[in-house]
């Protein structure tokens, strides 16, 4: 066993480091230099590394996020590391250190449900976080080509298009499995038992416990986490998939072609009838092996063309097989454009049209790989309207209107006919006049940026 040695005292120099260099040379003195059994090193030292920890740190500030139950922000950790970070290695090391639990704080789905999340204190997010580091490179190997969720150099487009693919091959058959409060029902001694297979450290197993049943903090009362691993923490990730790899394992051995994205798989079959034996297979091993609960009102075996996975369908043309959004995507969209474009709402323009590009930009980015031309052209028109509708409501009192008609290059008589007449706001924003005055180019020099076509820009860069 190699003795402990002292670290070198030297000052904290760069605001966005965790320790000093001084623990780049730290041993652990209570299990020595443990070795796993692909020949790694000791684990829970590599976890505390100075440069690890910094990496960690500068993660979660990227990652931002809300304050835990202690009411720490992201912006409050520095100066805290600064002060208690030995206290705290010290208590990591010691086997001393209690996670605190997590926040659940509840977000509406678009379909009308409530999604529970738990948010972890920024302190252990970022001891999550090296956890993850560490321990991701460790079990990358083991895991299925077939599963995109939350790994290295893999995206949820990725796995559409490996989607597609199959269905390329002939796979026009899906088996659509749903797993119920998948985060919430993961048993804790099958999870540590898949865990122990590639890591002996004890001290890293004993941590990696203590965050699974650190608890949960609701409505102020604390419950303890006698399973599931809570959305929203570091480390969840990794450990959702290390539990679905099982099932991975299987389906491979049996040949099956499939995709996973954390907890939504999609079997692809060449017929009804094998789906069916498929989805009874599947259901069985995923309730009686891994004790998870499956959905089977939202599990189904279809067409990819109408199944819907990971807010995609399958398309096929003329010109091959493509992929869209799903038409709840779709909806979705469209109800939160509704929201924000509402006409009493005490907002700018500018403000609201910052509102709609950043909405749009992110729902392009993630749906532009998608064949939607026709519907982005109605979308934008429609949305158009709504803004020319939300602007002539802001301007309120007929002399206002008049005022602004004339500005925008509306002769005086039409702009006093315009400016007193009584016709709704929805009527009027299909107008000739307003169409002639808050032109395409005008809403574009307020701020407006063209959903069509930045849908084709994005689109073609695919």
């Amino acid at each position: 066993m190699r003795r402990p040695q002292k670290t070198r005292k030297l000052g904290y120099h760069q605001r966005a480091r965790v320790e000093h260099e001084g623990y780049d040379e730290v041993r652990s003195t209570s299990c020595g230099e443990q070795r796993t059994q692909d020949g790694v090193g000791n684990l829970f030292e590599k976890i505390l590394k100075r440069n690890n920890l910094n990496q960690a740190y500068l993660q979660v500030v990227r990652n931002k996020g809300a304050a835990g139950v202690d009411g720490m922000t992201i912006d409050q950790l520095l100066p805290y590391l600064k002060e208690h970070r030995e206290e705290l290695l010290d208590e990591l090391r010691q086997g001393n250190y209690k996670p605190q639990p997590v926040l659940r704080v509840e977000i509406p789905k678009p379909n009308g449900g409530i999604r529970k999340i738990g948010i972890p204190t920024v302190i252990d997010r970022m001891f999550q976080q090296a956890i993850n580091q560490v321990l991701q490179p460790l079990f990358e190997p083991i895991f299925s080509d077939n599963s995109y969720g939350f790994r290295p150099n893999r995206s949820a487009h990725l796995a559409v298009q490996k989607a597609k693919s199959y269905y390329e091959q002939g796979y026009k058959y899906v088996v659509d499995i749903d797993m119920k409060a998948y985060f919430d029902t993961v048993s804790h001694d099958k999870l540590m038992f898949f865990i122990e297979r590639k890591v002996k450290d004890q001290q890293v197993l004993r941590l990696i416990r203590r965050y699974l049943m650190s608890g949960v903090m609701e409505n102020g009362l604390v419950t303890t986490s006698e399973e599931g691993t809570p959305q929203g923490g570091n480390l969840s990730p990794l450990l959702s998939n290390i539990y679905l790899n099982e099932f991975d394992q299987v389906l491979e051995n049996l040949g099956h072609k499939f995709v996973r994205y954390a907890d939504d798989c999609n079997i692809y079959v060449r017929s009804k009838r094998a789906g069916q034996r498929v989805m009874t297979k599947s259901i069985e091993f995923l309730e009686e092996q891994l004790k998870l609960i499956v959905n089977r009102e939202k599990s189904a075996v279809g067409s990819p063309m109408k199944r819907k996975f990971l807010g995609f369908c399958i398309l096929p043309t003329r010109n091959g097989v493509k992929v869209r959004p799903h038409v709840k995507a779709k909806q979705n969209v469209k109800k939160k454009l509704k929201e924000i474009t509402k006409r009493n709402r005490a907002r700018s323009i500018q403000v609201l049209l910052r509102e709609i590009n950043r909405l749009m930009t992110g729902w392009l980015n993630y749906y532009g790989i998608g064949e939607m031309k026709v519907f982005m052209r109605e979308l934008n028109g429609w949305l158009k309207r709504r803004i020319r509708q939300y602007i002539w409501k802001q301007w309120k009192k007929p002399k206002t209107r008049r005022k602004n008609l004339i500005r925008l290059g509306i002769d005086h008589r039409k702009a006093y006919e315009w400016s007193n007449t009584r016709k709704g706001y929805w009527a009027i924003a299909k107008s000739y006049i307003l169409h002639r005055s808050l032109t395409d180019k005008e809403l574009a020099r307020q701020g407006y940026v063209d959903i069509s076509l930045q849908y084709q820009f994005l689109h073609s860069t695919y």
